[in-house]
């Protein structure tokens, strides 16, 4: 009797152990069956209050069907240094207080220089970094460079900044790029709080689903774009232009009477088409030298006029993401001003 007892308790516990391993194979088996996690950008499920905010300010608008307001070599101002020859009257911080929201910056290595330093009296006495140059970063000062000297980390971190500050914001960097990757991967690092928001096309899959809604962007808070006219840093989550965009030709000539819109880039047509995928439209409408006068003349009707009759049939009947200004605040008088064009394509259904 004891015996048979015995054997029934030993097989009700191989019973028990048996249940217990089907159990843990069940539990293997549908974690390894769930679905993969979303990707970074919206692995986070926002607020029905962010969201609902987001959507009142961009509605369901993706990223390419909406134009931006954007200023030609931003950094060459008169309230960042001393510039003696610039294209913007204000500070950056300024433009981007006053509806900037596309940003062309020149950026270069400067080696630090102890004869500079010399002859200079101790006013110009740099480290080693990367700056906001406009050609060369030791020729003339004024004109190529300007002191105090523009680091490139500390105008991202500005960027960066007002973003933090205007939650509703996108803001986008367009690099003019004569630094290696490493460096540029180095002064990146050193703002504080931009890899939080920087936006990779590769993690959102832009290629293969089109650009993500405005909305989308603010609430996950990647709300900072940034392009370079070189290939190789798109692992830094800096992408490649002739790649993500189309640009017409960034002249306007010395007269300013050249307002055929063609492409910057013979192999990069201004009407491409891809499957799936519609790249961004940069616009530039300035000339080769910078004043004030000229900018006034071609800042309003002309602008205005250009859009519709140039580069909206050039481009297939689309409008341009960013419009890209000299002195962005001036303009002919016509009632016409880059913001109120840019407000203008906004408006159009």
């Amino acid at each position: 009797m004891l015996i048979d007892m015995d054997m029934r308790l030993r097989a009700r516990s191989r019973a028990l152990v048996c249940l217990l391993v089907l159990a843990l194979l069940g539990t293997v088996t549908t974690a390894a069956a769930a679905p993969r996690p979303a990707p970074p950008a919206t692995a986070t499920a926002p607020t029905n209050t962010a969201n609902a905010a987001a959507t009142a300010r961009w509605g369901d608008r993706r990223l390419d069907e909406v134009a931006f307001l954007a200023t030609h070599n931003a950094f060459t101002n008169y309230e960042d240094s001393r510039w003696s020859s610039v294209n913007q009257s204000e500070s950056v911080r300024a433009q981007l207080d006053n509806g900037v929201r596309g940003l062309s910056l020149d950026t270069h290595w400067y080696e630090r220089s102890t004869w500079l330093c010399v002859i200079s009296f101790g006013s110009d006495c740099y480290p080693s970094d990367v700056y906001l140059c406009h050609g060369d970063c030791k020729t003339f000062a004024g004109a190529t460079y300007a002191l105090p000297r523009q680091t490139f980390h500390g105008t991202m971190q500005t960027v960066v900044d007002f973003l933090a500050t205007h939650p509703q914001e996108v803001v986008t960097v367009f690099l003019e790029d004569y630094v290696g990757a490493d460096q540029l991967q180095a002064s990146l690092g050193r703002v504080n709080g931009l890899q939080n928001m920087l936006f990779r096309a590769d993690e959102w899959g832009v290629r293969q689903h089109g650009w993500p809604k405005v909305a989308d962007l603010v609430t996950s808070g990647k709300r900072l774009l940034i392009f370079s006219d070189r290939s190789d840093r798109e692992h830094l989550g800096v992408m490649y232009d002739r790649s993500w965009t189309v640009s017409n030709f960034w002249s306007l000539g010395d007269l300013g009477n050249d307002v055929s819109c063609v492409s910057r880039w013979a192999d990069v047509p201004l009407d491409r088409q891809e499957p799936g995928f519609r790249r961004l439209f940069t616009m530039s409408h300035h000339r080769n030298v910078p004043t004030v006068l000229t900018a006034a003349l071609d800042n309003g009707a002309k602008l205005r006029n250009r859009i519709a009759e140039q580069c909206r049939s050039a481009t297939g009947g689309r409008d341009p993401n960013f419009v890209s200004v000299d002195f962005h605040r001036l303009s002919d008088g016509s009632g016409h001003t880059p913001a109120s064009v840019v407000a203008e394509l906004n408006a159009r259904p």
